[in-house]
């Protein structure tokens, strides 16, 4: 009898396929398991909010019924990409710089409500 199971000592590591590339590296790699108590918000840009009428109090159910968004995915939060002319009240659990400052400087408030924790 010959061959390598012969030989004395000898035994072949797991997953050895006799030269065959192992099915470790045929497969492709994973990437990472996707995050599981990753915070989720509803977010909104700043341009649309100038479709809302002056003064308004803008809020998560407000733009829900005005039809701006349509599916409540978490907390509201408000980012700066788009124009405001429109003085505007908004109630959010976070605005970045640039949102803030628009909703500001078209004579609006920002109010940062509970805790995104």
């Amino acid at each position: 009898m010959r061959g390598q199971k012969s030989r004395s000592g000898s035994s072949t590591r797991p997953g050895f396929e006799g030269g065959q590339n192992p099915l470790y590296r045929r497969l492709p790699k994973l990437k990472s398991f996707p995050m599981v108590n990753r915070k989720k918000y509803t977010i909104i840009n700043v341009g649309k909010l100038a479709s809302l009428p002056t003064n308004t109090e803008v809020t998560l159910a407000s733009l829900m019924e005005a039809g701006i968004i349509t599916s409540n995915d978490g907390p509201l939060k408000v980012l700066g990409d788009g124009e405001l002319n429109v003085a505007l009240n908004v109630h959010a659990i976070g605005f970045t710089a640039t949102a803030r400052s628009k909703i500001e400087a078209a004579g609006g408030s920002c109010q940062e409500i509970g805790s995104s924790k």
